[in-house]
């Protein structure tokens, strides 16, 4: 079982002069897309009793998705203001005391064992207190033996304490299996080194396959037995909300059916795994850029 924590929030998207309330947050994405691609994950996150929790839920439950480990809090709902330019996004949140931000190591809850794989990824490894509730539930996670893929998916707009952050997030690639990382996560955690660069070191800190992102050109896979390299599907763009969480999705979702999703098939990925993942991401991800707002494909919308 995929299990995903990491934020939920609402994203208030500009339509019309004003702003749509979406459910979104990238991990909250990359669940919605596992369960729609077939991949039935868990999830673990605190959900508000207020109606935009009731609106996290729902495309939760439709997906799938089991919520019986999701803490259930009166505190609000966080909410990400976006900002689109020629279809590229950019976002303002506010998550100050919200149920999501306040996710405290005290309340992870008894984790199944039947976790094959752990993602997380997004703000919540910036922000505190659920940033240290993440890595400690990383940790437990990397005890027991399961994968763990990280995505960076840094917001330099949130780091409160630069040095912190690196540290952190350092920490969680050093137990980590599978690292995705855009460039411009690249630039900012290393800015004395080319993105390339960065990429291909990373193996030498322990993960077993690095996902380097480049936006509208594709995404690379880096693996000691070679790079490959996925260019993007040619679709026109509505905004490109949700496009890498989607990515992680379909990514996924191919090495699980493929019975890659364990530390021992990561490390002797063979090229035609890994290609045929990078192009289930990067399908899924080209249908999610397709259509306005974070909304992953369901299975059947690919094989159409």
């Amino acid at each position: 079982m995929i299990l995903c924590c990491g934020e939920s929030l609402i994203d208030m998207v500009p339509q019309d002069g004003a702003f749509l309330p979406l459910p979104g947050g990238s991990v909250y994405n990359t669940t919605v897309a596992l369960g729609r691609l077939g991949a039935k994950p868990s999830y673990l996150w605190p959900l508000s009793t207020d109606d935009f929790g009731a609106a996290l839920r729902a495309p939760l439950e439709k997906a799938g998705v089991d919520m019986s480990l999701c803490p259930s809090t009166d505190r609000l709902t966080t909410l990400a203001f976006v900002f689109l330019n020629d279809g590229h996004a950019s976002y303002s949140f506010y998550d100050e005391g919200t149920a999501g931000r306040m996710f405290d190591p005290a309340d992870i809850p008894e984790l199944p064992a039947d976790v094959s794989a752990l993602f997380i990824g997004g703000i919540s490894l910036i922000q505190d207190p659920c940033g240290n509730t993440v890595l400690e539930l990383a940790n437990r996670v990397a005890e027991k033996g399961a994968v763990i893929k990280v995505d960076l998916n840094i917001r330099p707009n949130l780091v409160a304490d630069e040095r912190l952050t690196r540290e952190r997030l350092n920490g969680l690639m050093r137990i980590a299996d599978i690292v995705k990382i855009s460039d411009d996560d690249a630039e900012w955690l290393f800015p004395d080194n080319a993105p390339e660069d960065t990429a291909v070191k990373l193996l030498d800190i322990g993960p077993k396959l690095i996902l380097r992102t480049h936006g509208a050109e594709g995404a690379t896979a880096i693996h000691k037995n070679g790079q490959f390299t996925r260019e993007a599907e040619r679709v026109e763009i509505a905004d490109t909300i949700g496009a890498g969480d989607t990515f992680n999705a379909g990514f996924l979702t191919a090495l699980s059916e493929a019975g890659a999703l364990s530390k021992d098939a990561l490390a002797e990925l063979q090229e035609d795994t890994i290609r045929a993942a990078l192009d289930l991401a990067a399908k899924a991800a080209a249908v999610t850029v397709s259509r306005h707002g974070a909304n992953p494909p369901w299975r059947e919308e690919l094989s159409a």
